[in-house]
């Protein structure tokens, strides 16, 4: 998105804002930054850049834009394929269990802290030792939160290769994913 805004702005607005803001920055590299873009924007000023580099400028802006598009194309592709492998999905354990699991600490969350809230609201004398117990709690809440987070990284393992995402993919993230991106494959 920000390169297709830049595209538009154009090299000339951009060295100006840029340059302006940098060079008022507390930090050296920062003003140096500054003063650098500085004598572009007096370059561009006195005509001693031609337009043929500046529409060479704005022509890589041009294609950074185009290349994030096709990136946030690939990711939305990837998305939908991961939707329709768990809406195709016949197992009803397997596509309500997670949710289910879910549902349930969250509500179980939502009671914890609302008896909390009341304890504390209702008999201020005994916030200290509320607090106190809920702090005992984490073991447990741990558990389960480390049970739902798997249930959540499985599940979306399965979509991936439900959909056809190679698992080096899987086991690298976004890197591998990206430099499958960047080598048109």
């Amino acid at each position: 998105m920000i390169p297709a805004l830049l595209a538009q702005i154009g090299l000339p607005l951009l060295v100006k804002a840029v340059g302006g803001a940098l060079a008022s920055s507390g930090n050296e590299a920062a003003k140096a930054a500054g003063e650098a873009l500085k004598g572009v924007e007096a370059e561009i000023s006195a005509g001693r850049l031609s337009g043929a580099d500046l529409a060479e400028a704005n022509r890589h802006l041009e294609a950074m834009a185009d290349l994030d598009a096709e990136t946030d194309r690939a990711w939305l592709a990837q998305v939908n394929k991961t939707i329709r492998a768990e809406v195709a999905s016949d197992d009803p354990y397997v596509r309500r269990m997670r949710p289910t699991f879910g549902y349930v600490v969250a509500l179980t969350w939502a009671a914890q802290m609302g008896a909390v809230a009341y304890v504390i609201a209702t008999d201020p004398a005994a916030a200290g030792a509320v607090v106190s117990a809920l702090g005992s709690l984490g073991t447990i809440w741990t558990v389960g939160l480390s049970v739902l987070g798997i249930y959540v990284y499985k599940r979306s393992q399965e979509k991936q290769t439900a959909a056809g995402v190679p698992p080096f993919v899987q086991a690298n993230g976004f890197q591998a994913l990206s430099s499958l991106f960047k080598r048109g494959g």
